[in-house]
């Protein structure tokens, strides 16, 4: 868990989940046990900080009410109670205001040895840690702190400044930050000392002395007093400074740089530890724009900067009579032929350059990467002031070359807001360029969408973007986006600047630029990796290439050298852009068929290879290898033909079930189904695709007549199916077996070998049948064994489904903190697991214990809002309408009758119409019948009641019946009718064998009773109705004769 001050007060669990600290006093406590985190605070102090210096009476009583409650919040033991007061014990370096002062510290250490590179980065780190305002939410109680931590900052500020300008080549343009400081805080003199120093450095003496003058008028007019000899020493020795030798042949920019920051640091960075730098990553990233940049920031007084345009020479040999123009030793013909036979053009630059510190920019190597890297070379050992900063689509492969690979502009998530989008700097530059061609464009919300498919579509890649952007002139955002997704993109963006380079005025025209520099073998490899739907491992590229599998990873390694692929990891990808160009290769190439059985093949094979192993103790291996490889499976499995698109199904459905991909494996089944017409086959995997279906929401099929062939495919598998999950499938979607059928399947069962993962499950399925039925001992001797053998398998999925069994069994015995642990272990399971859809039933799970405790309704509230968003990612209705449901049980309690009936009949609607979403909508019904209770509406409140008792009981649902007499007992406190009230509380009881006593509902029922009957009444009327419902819970099945009202 770490804590945060440094801005407004923050929490955050290991998960990177932010704990909201809601109310001003809660804050105030967890903010002044942060800043002594480690250390005890007196319980004085604490009241000081709460209350002020006239505390109310009791005062140490509410202050143990906070800290309960912001213990509950933080759900973890770190505040300790100590006689004297109170300590928050987690390590210091959790908390981000000590973790700047030790990292302040110790960049002003390494600045006082002269270290300013090391200076630098600490310092930068500390000071990234800022969010804003020291305890910014926190009000006037902890001031002196926040002074403390601003000074403190602002030190850090100036230790950071001195820093970088200490050091040669290393930092980026530091008078702008500078300025805003200065104005800030006008009379701080090493700041302005600093501020001038950075104006001097970019070549701005006369703003520097400016400055100076600025800041002595202040000093006199504010303090009477005159600038300090350090100021006054800087202002005199920018006086006698020559003025800076002017920078060379920089190309002027038009256009701003968007979005390159990160990566103009880390270039400063490289250039202050290395000589040679080289930029590298495919056409289009935008590597010579960044060079020119960077070469932009490095140059200062005593330090030339020469840039070398490579990109229209013919051959290698053409490189060094390049430089030695760039560097103004061009050879001019004065001398006669015969004296200049003799001066090699090298070495005329070595001596030229030997003295000299100059940085050299070479743009554009990588078709002449051999002669400029021996140029290179040779001018490095030589010349020791020189640097090199070079742009290539490969490295130069020298002794000492540092690269620094030049990504595409980050991309916002789809999901993404306009102000979130536009932090972005994809989305800044096609906004930026797109209003230079528009002037009218301004970047809406109703824009966004259209805009981030296309900044995604061209792979965030800026040259990409800013043709795209050119096509506003005559299209809209929305037309462009549909255009690139249906049509060729490279004949879209065939326009780009007139004056650009030729390989640059067209996204086809940078890419063949590439193309053009592979050899055959390379091509051929490029194009046939273009089948890979998510990118390749080395081993899945020589199995599907049908290249020599021994050539494989050289051509790779090649390949990635060109920056034609990327490595990340132990995958091959290409961007999209690079790998179209590449598909339209292939196609013209005639191997496409081919390729594709190849490509199918293999992951077929790996997908029927994991899924066995995914209910084994290495599941977790195997669910990281199918998540990495998911594009591919997906693509594999929508090229297969029937047969084989039938059997990867049926392979990856305990990899969509872990996973929560309800909505993803739902829309392939429905498209299978569709491609396999009126007269689909009696086989398991056409089973298996109608009940995931039916279990990942409406997909505009009719599904009733394909369930009815699903079940009968399904009676006669007899528990060997080939793959088990079907059989939690058909559970889920079509409910409990007949009283009639369950007994000749349990006697089968005794006879049919099974595996031991699925006589686990059928162990655990009869566990929660005898929970249904009431028969609690049963289930809990069913649940225990099976959780044992799960274990002993290592399966977490399992082990947790059983737990969340036990927590039921807890739950129907009240033993509600027991079921809470049980439901937490489960938690830790699906969690390691990252099965999306049972950590979000979890969390209604344990919201739903949390909200009968008043205390506990914010942190219920999380819980169930946690759920409904995992809900809504997985695409699983039903678990995001329990969610909606527990919200409105809150919204109830807290008084809001609206809201609370909004969110259940909201979660009425949305629920399907299979036995998945019974249990939500019997939940729906059960709250609503709640909601018209506290309206006083007695009949409606029935009539929900009654709705879900008859679901309830065509499942045999004890429980559920259970809670629908307690919630008729409810209608019948508002008819005035308390002993038939009474009477029903004791069926409720007969049902479940017991009841919770911190269920909220049932006690406020109870007292009703007790103050208008007495207690002898209440307690007659309350045993009739015990005896009552005893009978009537083994007598029949029937909702319709067991009426529950006596």
């Amino acid at each position: 868990m770490r804590f945060g001050v440094l801005g407004p007060t923050e929490v955050r669990r290991d998960s990177g989940e932010i704990v909201a600290v809601v109310g001003p006093r809660l804050r105030i406590l967890l903010g002044m046990l942060v800043l002594d985190a480690g250390r005890v605070v007196t319980t004085d102090h604490l009241i000081d900080g709460l209350y002020g210096e006239e505390p109310p009476a009791g005062a140490a009583n509410a202050l143990q009410a906070q800290v309960s409650r912001l213990r509950q919040l933080l759900d973890a033991p770190v505040i300790v109670r100590h006689p004297a007061g109170y300590q928050l014990d987690v390590d210091p370096e959790s908390v981000d205001a000590r973790r700047f002062e030790r990292l302040a510290a110790a960049g002003r250490a390494a600045l006082a040895t002269g270290n300013t590179r090391r200076a630098a980065d600490l310092l930068r780190e500390g000071l990234d840690l800022w969010r804003g305002p020291a305890l910014a939410d926190l009000g006037e109680t902890l001031a002196p702190s926040a002074v403390r931590l601003e000074e403190l900052r602002l030190n850090a500020l100036e230790d950071h400044a001195e820093a970088v300008l200490g050091n040669e080549f290393g930092g980026h343009d530091l008078a702008t930050e500078l300025g805003d400081l200065v104005a800030a805080h006008p009379l701080r003199e090493r700041l302005r000392g600093l501020f001038m120093r950075a104006l001097v450095a970019t070549g701005r003496q006369a703003e520097a002395l400016a400055t100076y003058e600025d800041g002595r008028r202040l000093l006199a007019e504010e303090l009477g007093a005159d600038p300090s000899p350090e100021l006054a020493e800087i202002h005199l020795a920018i006086l006698r400074a020559e003025a800076p030798p002017p920078r060379k042949d920089l190309p002027a920019q038009l256009t701003p740089l968007i979005g390159r920051a990160d990566e103009l640091a880390v270039i400063g960075g490289l250039l202050s530890e290395s000589r040679l730098v080289t930029l590298t990553g495919p056409g289009g990233t935008g590597k010579t724009r960044l060079a020119i940049e960077a070469a932009t920031q490095a140059g200062r007084p005593g330090i030339e900067v020469c840039f070398v345009e490579l990109s229209p020479l013919v051959d290698g040999s053409e490189v060094t009579q390049a430089v030695l123009a760039a560097v103004g030793l061009r050879e001019t013909g004065l001398l006669p032929a015969t004296t200049r036979q003799g001066t090699d053009p090298v070495d005329r630059l070595v001596t030229a350059l030997a003295d000299r510190a100059l940085l050299v920019v070479l743009d554009n190597c990588e078709h002449v990467v051999e002669a400029a890297a021996a140029l290179a070379g040779r001018l490095l050992g030589a010349c020791p002031k020189l640097r090199v900063l070079a742009t290539s689509r490969e490295a130069l492969g020298i002794t000492g070359e540092r690269l620094c690979p030049v990504p595409p502009l980050a991309l916002p998530p789809v999901d993404a807001t306009l102000p979130e989008a536009l932090a972005y700097p994809a989305i800044r530059l096609f906004a930026d360029r797109a209003s230079a061609v528009r002037p009218d464009f301004t970047l809406t919300a109703d824009d966004l969408g259209p805009v981030s498919r296309i900044c995604r579509a061209l792979d965030g890649l800026p040259l990409a973007i800013e043709l795209a952007a050119a096509r506003l002139r005559s299209l809209t955002a929305a037309e462009v986006a549909a255009r690139l997704e249906r049509t060729d993109k490279f004949q879209l963006l065939s326009r780009g600047s007139r004056v650009a380079e030729p390989r640059h005025r067209t996204l086809r025209a940078v890419i063949e630029w590439s193309w053009d520099l592979l050899d055959e073998a390379e091509r051929t490899l490029a194009r046939r990796l273009t089948v890979f739907a998510g990118g390749a491992t080395l081993e899945a590229a020589e199995r599907v290439s049908g290249l020599p599998a021994d050539e494989v990873i050289d051509l790779l390694t090649g390949l990635a050298d060109k920056s034609f692929v990327e490595v990340a990891g132990d995958r091959y990808r290409m961007l999209d852009t690079i790998r179209a160009f590449c598909a339209e290769e292939l196609a013209e190439a005639d191997e496409a068929e081919a390729l594709k059985a190849a490509y199918v093949g293999y992951f077929l094979e790996l997908a029927e290879t994991a899924d066995p192993l995914l209910r084994t103790a290495d599941q977790l291996d195997w669910l990281r290898l199918l998540d990495a490889e998911h594009d591919n499976l997906i693509s594999a499995l929508h090229r297969a033909d029937e047969n084989s698109a039938f059997r990867m199904f049926s392979a990856l459905t305990s990899y969509w079930w872990l996973r929560g991909l309800r909505s993803e494996s739902a829309a392939i089944a429905a498209d299978l189904l569709t491609k396999l017409g009126p007269e689909p086959p009696d086989r398991e995997e056409y089973a298996l695709c109608v009940l995931t279906l039916a279990t990942g929401g409406r997909h505009g099929l009719d599904l009733r007549p394909h369930l009815e062939r699903a079940d009968r495919i399904m009676q006669s598998i007899n528990w060997l199916p080939n793959q088990p999950y079907v059989n939690v499938l058909w559970a889920t979607v079509l409910g409990p077996p007949s009283k009639e059928k369950s007994d000749s399947l349990q006697e089968q069962q005794r006879h049919v070998p099974m595996d031991p993962w699925t006589h686990a499950l059928a162990e655990f399925g009869w566990g929660l049948l005898a929970l249904f039925e009431g028969r609690v001992e049963d289930a809990e001797r069913l649940l225990r064994p099976s959780f044992r053998a799960f274990q002993a398998l290592g399966e977490r999925w399992g082990m947790a489904m059983t737990l969340i069994g036990l927590s039921d069994v807890a739950e129907w015995r009240g033993e509600r903190a027991r079921a809470l642990t049980f439901i937490e272990q489960a938690m830790e399971l699906v969690e390691r697991l990252d099965a999306t859809v049972d950590l979000a039933e979890l969390l209604c799970r344990r919201a739903a214990h949390r909200s009968v405790v008043a205390d506990q309704w914010e942190a219920a509230r999380a819980d169930y809002e946690r759920a409904a968003e995992l809900s809504r990612r997985a695409g699983a209705p039903e678990m995001l309408a329990r969610a909606h449901v527990g919200l409105g049980e809150l919204a109830r309690r807290q008084g809001d009758l609206p809201a609370a009936r909004r969110l259940c009949e909201s979660a009425v609607t949305s629920s399907s119409e299979w036995f998945s979403a019974d249990e939500i909508r019997l939940f729906a019904h059960i709250a609503l019948g709640w909601i018209s209770v506290a309206e006083g509406d007695a009949d409606q409140a029935e009539n929900w009641h009654r709705a879900a008792l008859v679901s309830g009981f065509s499942h045999r649902n004890l429980l559920i019946a259970a809670r629908v007499a307690e919630g008729l007992a409810g209608v019948e406190v508002v008819r005035g009718d308390q002993v038939r009230a009474a009477s029903l509380l004791g069926i409720s009881t007969a049902l479940r064998s017991g009841h919770d006593p911190d269920d909220p509902d049932r006690t406020w029922v109870a007292e009703q009773c007790r103050t208008a009957l007495g207690s002898v009444a209440f307690e007659r009327a309350y045993q009739s109705g015990l005896v009552s419902g005893r009978q009537r819970a083994v007598g029949s099945w029937s909702a319709a004769s067991l009426t529950l009202l006596p």
